[in-house]
C-alpha cells in the first residue's frame, strides 16, 4: 500500500521514460485517469489505456520513445500547497505545464487562471 498515488504514477512514468520502456502499467483510479487525459492533450505521452488485470482496472500507459520527461510532485500528502490565480505563471517559458486540482476539477494553469481559480498545485510537468 502507497500513501501518495499521484507521486506513484509520477515516478512510474518517470522511471519508464528513463529506462527507454515503451509503456508501463498502474492500479486505475479517476484522478490518474484525468492527469493522463491531460499529459495526452498536452502530448507529453503518446497515449493511454484503462485495461482490466483480473478483477481490477489498471491504467496502461504509452510512452513517447526519446523524450525526457520532468514531472515534479509539489503539493504532498504531508504539506498541502495551495495556490491563488495570481500566482498562475508560465513554467519554463510555456514549455511546461502545472496541474491544479479546483474547485471546477482537475486542470492546467493556464485553465485555472481563464476560468478565474486557484486551487491546490498538484504538479509541474516540463
Amino acid at each position: 500500500m502507497y500513501t501518495d498515488p499521484i507521486a506513484d504514477l509520477l515516478t512510474r512514468i518517470r522511471n519508464a521514460s528513463r529506462a527507454n520502456l515503451s509503456s508501463c502499467a498502474m492500479p486505475y483510479s479517476k484522478i490518474k485517469e484525468r492527469l493522463l487525459e491531460i499529459l495526452t492533450e498536452r502530448k507529453f505521452i503518446e497515449k493511454f489505456e484503462v485495461g482490466a488485470n483480473g478483477k481490477f482496472k489498471e491504467l496502461i500507459v504509452t510512452i513517447k520513445a526519446n523524450q525526457d520527461l520532468n514531472l515534479k510532485r509539489i503539493s504532498k500528502p504531508g504539506q498541502r500547497i495551495y495556490i491563488k490565480k495570481e500566482g498562475l505563471r508560465l513554467i519554463k517559458s510555456g514549455l511546461g505545464i502545472r496541474i491544479v486540482s479546483t474547485s471546477k476539477g482537475i486542470m492546467t494553469g493556464e485553465e485555472a487562471k481563464k476560468q478565474n481559480v486557484g486551487g491546490e498545485l498538484i504538479c509541474e510537468i516540463y
